[in-house]
């Protein structure tokens, strides 16, 4: 196993008029997410209380996801998980942007 991983972050805007029933349920979506095996590492945030120019905090989550390789990523964009939840809370989100990196 190499010490290269793929990052996968998903930054969420949520519609400004959801309720918190709403809210949460997207919450437990994206924390289903966190059962995908070739997931290394998981973490669902908020945008932190730093404020810098160089910030952006215009965000609503940010997901964050590490794999052993493209191919593990790969895996989990056509895993039923990784499905359903796009499937059932995308009428949750106005926005997603995603960054993908390869580290070096």
């Amino acid at each position: 196993m190499s010490d290269k991983k793929f990052v996968h972050t998903v930054n969420f805007y949520l519609k400004p008029d959801l309720t918190p029933e709403a809210v949460k349920a997207f919450e437990q979506g994206v924390t289903a997410l966190s059962k995908v095996e070739v997931i290394r590492v998981f973490s669902l945030g908020k945008p932190a209380s730093t404020d810098r120019p160089v910030i952006d905090r215009s965000y609503s989550y940010q997901l964050l996801t590490v794999f052993d390789s493209q191919a593990d990523h790969d895996i989990y964009q056509v895993h039923p998980v990784h499905l359903n939840f796009v499937e059932t809370c995308n009428q949750f989100w106005e926005k997603v942007v995603i960054f993908d990196a390869e580290s070096i």
